[in-house]
């Protein structure tokens, strides 16, 4: 039976926020502790929130996208792109497309071996399927590692480039996911054959117009901004503005991801100064947590059996993916070897943005949604806890990391 939609909201709410204060406690990622809960709320388990009610839920991944994307562009300053040098611009794209690449083929081999999916075939299903999946695991969580290198005071060269690729590292994911989801809708489709137009065309085509209207919206939001005297009204205004550009983006059916990213882009770059998205922060944690518990409510304990293999490989193949060609960047760029060795362990956590876009993915593609959202949900639950550590590793052994006694370097 359907649920309320205000009861569900307020269920998953406060419940959400009583699993992280557990997960903190237990010296857990918060995170990790709203995912839990909503698996525990999910049908296929205490079926508290019902299938209906998780797909009319749905806005909230929109909204928690809009929001995240925006921080995002506001994290691509010109002046720091310019000064990035030589070792980021060939360690960035090195390991976003290293992941995307190794993720892709391992699934895609693997897939069809693994997971029986009834009148499936490699071309409307394995692959896409691999391939999407591919291009989400380009992301990395800035949340952990921020969070790692704010606690012992990290500072110098190995910390500045690990902040610079992480910037940019969403980024490039959210433009890998407009690019597969472009590719792969006329393979899944099966309609009209196949030309260069439909496999590339049409996708950069749709990346130039959501760019167009992420523009005209970061134009139109600094010109508003200027009437306001109060954070609080600037969190109207900001919060209002990401609304109405999600909206636009989903009437005409181009990605509200890159438009986000780009009103956060031409904000920052324009004003020069960060005011609009501290304003955020007032309502970042509620759509947070209610994102993540969305996100576990979307577990299924009988496709989760099936797809447990399937997200030990992908854990493995990015990670893989991820350390080795980062290192590759780094010996190509002459970068210091404390980048060459450890930068790779410290690009692992995963969270937001890859839940984002999976979700956003399944309701795409409903023939195998199901199928790859529990696979990458149970991916994100094993690198949140197999990941920080490894982060912190890294900051330690490039020699940058000054001990402080504080409780939790994850949140």
């Amino acid at each position: 039976m359907e649920m309320n939609l205000v009861l569900a909201i307020g269920i998953i709410t406060v419940i959400g926020f009583l699993g992280g204060l557990v997960a903190e406690r237990l010296r857990f990622p918060r995170i990790t502790g709203y995912i839990v809960i909503g698996i525990l709320l999910s049908p296929s388990v205490l079926n508290v929130i019902s299938g209906t009610t998780i797909e009319n839920l749905g806005i909230i991944t929109d909204i928690h996208l809009g929001i995240v994307t925006f921080l995002i562009g506001g994290s691509l300053r010109l002046e720091l792109l310019r000064k990035l040098g030589r070792s980021i611009a060939w360690i960035t794209p090195f390991q976003s497309l290293g992941a995307w690449l190794l993720v892709s083929l391992l699934l895609a081999f693997l897939f069809p071996r693994l997971v029986s999916i009834p009148n499936a075939t490699f071309a409307q299903t394995y692959f896409p399927m691999a391939f999407i999946v591919g291009a989400i695991s380009c992301a990395t969580a800035p949340a952990a590692i921020v969070a790692i290198i704010n606690k012992y005071k990290a500072k110098g060269p190995f910390t500045t480039t690990l902040l610079a690729v992480v910037a940019l590292d969403d980024a490039i994911a959210v433009i890998a996911f407009a690019i597969a989801v472009g590719v792969c809708q006329p393979l899944v489709s099966g309609v009209g054959g196949f030309s260069f137009y439909q496999m590339l065309g049409v996708p950069f085509l749709h990346i130039a117009q959501s760019i167009g209207i992420g523009a005209v919206f970061g134009f139109a939001l600094i010109y508003i901004a200027r009437l306001v005297r109060t954070r609080g009204l600037l969190l109207m205004v900001v919060f209002g503005m990401i609304m109405a550009c999600i909206g636009v983006t989903n009437l005409l059916g181009v990605s509200l991801i890159l438009a986000n990213m780009t009103v956060g882009f031409i904000v920052v770059n324009r004003l020069k100064e960060t005011e609009m998205f501290l304003a955020l922060e007032e309502i970042e944690d509620v759509i947070f947590a209610m994102f993540f518990v969305l996100a576990g409510l979307h577990f299924d304990l009988g496709v989760m059996k099936t797809v447990g293999i399937l997200a030990l490989l992908i854990v493995l193949s990015r990670s893989l993916g991820k350390y080795f060609f980062a290192r590759a960047g780094a010996t190509i760029s002459h970068s210091s070897d404390a980048v060459r060795k450890y930068l790779g362990f410290a690009l692992l956590p995963k969270a937001g943005v890859t839940l984002g876009l999976v979700l956003l993915a399944g309701r795409m593609f409903p023939t195998f949604g199901t199928i790859m959202m529990n696979a990458v949900l149970a991916s994100v639950i094993i690198n949140e806890i197999a990941a920080p550590p490894l982060a912190r590793y890294a900051i330690f052994k490039a020699g940058e990391a000054h001990p402080a006694p504080e409780k939790s370097e994850v949140e």
